[in-house]
Formats: C-alpha cells, structure tokens, sequence
C-alpha cells in the first residue's frame, strides 16, 4: 500500500463541474480536467482493507485496493492492467456506473468513501493516451463463429471476450449505430459518443465485425443466423418500457422517456432518422421540451437524464415526481453498510434547475378539445403497512403539455427474434437461462434480456460471463477468465 495513512491525510474530492447555467447550453460533458496529482491523492486514501468488500460490491469483481496502489505510485501501466483485467470498458463505468463498489468501501463505515469510479475514468484516460490501449488480435483462430445480437454494454464485452478466446464474432445492431442504450439512451453530457467510437476502433481492430441496420427476426431471418453461427449470444436488453395505462394516455404530449432522449442523442450526432424510436419505430413526431411544463414520471437516472436534456431544450419548467416515499438524506439501521445506500441521490441535472417530489400518484392526463396535453391529475399518497393510501384532499391538477415516462423496463421485445427462437421465458418476461444458456442449444443470452433493467456494470460482468459460456460450449473448455480469476490473477 503506497500510503499508509492517506485516508486520514486527504478528503474525497471529485472533479469540479462547469457552471449549470453554462453547461445547459450545450451537450458537452460536464466535468473540468482533474489533476493528475489529486488522482494520486484519491487513490492514496484507499486502506487497503484485510478484507476488500469494494470488490463484492464491484459487479465485476476489480481489485480495486490493487489498482489505487499503482495509481499512489504513478504507475499507469500496472493500474491499466489491472483494471482491463476484469472490466472490458473503464471509460465506461468511471462515466456513469452509480458506483456500487463505493457503497460498500469500508473506509465509507465512517467517512466518505475512495474515489473508485474518478480513478477508473482517470486510468482509462491515462491508458488511451499513453497509448496503452491498443488493439490485440487473437494469435490463432478456432474456426468457429459466433453471432452477438445487440450492442450495447453487455454485447461489446461478449464479443470482446468471444474475440480474445479465437473465434469468429459479427455484432447485429438493430439501430443505425453501435452502442445501444450507450449510443441512444444516455446522454451525451453524461458520456460523449467518441468515448464509444474509439473503443469500437479498437474492437475492430481485434477483427470484430459490426452489422448495423439489422434487426434480427425482422429484415435478417433468424434461421439465417442459426445456419451460419455456431452461437448467438442474445444480448437485446430489456426493450420495452413499462405503460401508464389512465385515463387520457392518448393524448399528444405524453412520451415514453428513452425516445426524448434517443431523439435527442441523433440530434447531437447529427444523424438523419431522428424520428425513429429506441424501438425501431417511426413516431412521427418531434419531441421537444421548449417552453413547455414539463413532468417527469419517474425518480430514477433515467427521468434525471430527461431533466437535464429538457433543461437544455429550455423547458420553462422541469418537475419530477416518484410514487415512492422520499429516501433519507443517510443510511438507517434497516440499511446497514456493506449494503447499497438507499439515500437520497441528487444528479447533475437536479442542479441544474427542477423541482422534485416524492410519494406522488399520477391519477389521469388532461387535455384539450384538440387532443392535447395540458395537465396532470395528481394525489398525494402514504405508504404504510397496507400499502399505498391517498392522501385525503390532496387531489390538483398541475400544468402539463409534456409528460416524460420514466418508469422503468418491463422486459425484452418479444415479438421476431425471441418468438421465432421459441424460447422460454422466466416469470417476469425475461429470457430464461441457466448458466446463461437458453432452452434453445446453442443460444445464449445476457445482460437486461436475461436478469432484467440493470447497471451497466452488470451488463458488462454478464457479457462477460456468458462468453465464458459459450466458450465451453465450443471448445469443451475455456481459458477465458472467471470473476473468480482474472487475466492479472493468472498472470
């Protein structure tokens, strides 16, 4: 451990971020360039605790204290292998993983936890620019193919992890570009898409071939899969967003939040098809939020990402609102750490300008003789032991003309490739697996499409994971690494 009393020495600091009312005005991440040396102090505060529950915390199981020591040190290079060895995509997650490893800090018991997600960013930076990450081909190839269907966080770790074991893997991609919800559904303040285009430069380097534009089970037959590919890796994600069926929701105005924001990221890259939806869908309608009331339905990262590209749209006012009770500002006895915080989070985009509520049941959509959205009917609730109660008296309707739905992902689409597959499903709708293999031989699936909406950290450990599944599939065995036993590990 490089210093051995650096958590009682340095504070937690994070990178400062450019003034809100400057920021709004454009799509460019929000954070100032941190210095190398206050790295060096962030990653020094890491105790390196005889028991490192940062790593159960961690998805991907990274062995954090290792990589803070080579960060103390300034040795970018050991740091960089040490992370790439169990995360495919630090530029990833140090932009936008909520950070569960941090939760679970020990050094959080107490005081704030290590920096972990800014030192993974820092490492990833650092290691592109010292020309670390470089493409790395395998040295022999096993004749067999695979086909990864999806490309987002879960998909590009599988293909990337399939590539490395030798055989042969083709990305399909729905959507005109690769990346998934990376692509079209964060945005671009939050991960700008070069981040995306160099890693993909890289992976194409390694003699990974991306198809866009293929929507498998609609314009590409599955069975033209199943004659071609050895294996599919299903990797569609969980697709369809969850309805708020009440009265009034076909009125004009009301917009599932993953086509505002996929609509917006295609205006950022300037791309042509602005108008077709996270779904492959033509809506035939531009979503904007100038000079509208705007509500938010919905109290997650997602409906945070909406108040921030609303406020850039200039909306004249941004609410959110969420049908649970508000969270408390620190954990309680019923939310002891190592666990996950259920604590208030409030993102950059709050910042920026929003009024938020808490225990809100939206009751109806509002409108106009001309179909469309001018208010919301809304009531105060309780939460108690017989479950949501309203409020008695607290029954208004607010101003509306766009409401944003928030509120989660049901499932994967079902309809095409998983019904021409035949596969079976699990209780909630999701692809059934074991070991992430489907009923079907030779398919498989991961991340959203198997375990449901997750993080994207969980998208990445399950892609790679199931690699490792269709590796013993092909070959008997696999060489490829474990969460248990990492490249560093064998090393």
């Amino acid at each position: 451990m490089g210093a051995v009393d650096g958590f009682l020495k340095y504070n937690r600091e994070l990178p400062e971020v450019r003034d809100p009312k400057a920021r709004v005005a454009d799509y460019e991440e929000i954070y100032v360039p941190f210095a190398e040396e206050k790295t060096n102090k962030q990653a020094a505060r890491c105790m390196d605790c005889g028991i490192p529950f940062c790593h159960n915390g961690c998805p991907l199981g990274n062995h954090i204290p290792d990589f803070n020591d080579a960060v103390f040190n300034k040795d970018w290079e050991t740091a960089f292998k040490i992370l790439s060895s169990t995360n495919n995509f630090p530029e990833f997650t140090g932009r936008i993983c909520p950070a569960p490893c941090e939760g679970s800090c020990v050094l959080g018991i107490n005081k704030d936890p290590v920096a972990i997600e800014l030192i993974e960013k820092s490492i990833a930076e650092e290691a592109f620019e010292r020309g670390l990450v470089k493409a790395n081909p395998p040295k022999t190839r096993t004749g067999k193919s695979v086909a990864v269907i999806g490309s987002g966080p879960a998909g590009l770790a599988a293909a990337t992890q399939l590539n490395q074991a030798g055989h042969n893997v083709t990305v399909f991609e729905r959507a005109d570009q690769i990346g998934g919800l990376l692509r079209y559904g964060i945005p671009d303040f939050k991960l700008e898409k070069w981040t995306i285009d160099r890693r993909l430069k890289v992976m194409e380097e390694e003699g990974i071939t991306f198809k866009t534009n293929a929507n498998i089970g609609v314009n590409i037959p599955v069975n033209e899969l199943e004659e071609k590919f050895n294996a599919i890796v299903l990797c569609g994600g969980s697709t369809v967003p969850r309805d708020l069926p009440l009265p009034g929701r076909g009125l004009k105005g009301i917009h599932f939040a993953m086509d505002f924001l996929s609509q917006q990221n295609k205006r950022v890259s300037k791309r042509d098809n602005v108008l077709v939806n996270h779904q492959g869908v033509d809506t035939k309608a531009d979503i904007f939020a100038t000079g509208k009331n705007v509500i938010v339905i919905g109290g997650g990262d997602t409906g945070s990402d909406c108040v921030g590209t609303s406020n850039r749209h200039k909306a004249k006012s941004v609410t959110q609102i969420e049908l649970l009770s508000k969270p408390p500002e620190s954990r309680t006895q019923l939310n002891p750490w190592p666990e996950w915080p259920m604590t208030l989070k409030t993102s950059s985009s709050h910042d920026e300008g929003c009024e938020r509520a808490w225990a809100i049941l939206t009751k109806e959509f509002i409108g106009n003789d001309k179909g469309e959205l001018t208010g919301l009917r809304l009531v105060d609730i309780n939460w108690g032991k017989n479950g949501m109660e309203e409020v008695p008296g607290t029954d208004r309707v607010i101003p509306c003309e766009l409401a944003l739905l928030a509120a989660g992902f049901v499932h994967p689409q079902k309809e095409g490739m998983i019904e021409q597959l035949g596969l079976e499903l699990d209780e909630r709708g999701n692809v059934k697996a074991e070991n992430y293999a489907t009923s079907k031989s030779g398919v498989f699936t991961a991340g959203d499409m198997r375990r449901g909406q997750s993080l994207v950290v969980w998208a990445i450990s399950e892609g790679r994971e199931a690699a490792r599944a269709v590796d013993e599939f092909l070959e008997g065995a696999s060489k490829l690494p474990s969460k248990s036993k990492s490249f560093y590990q064998l090393a």
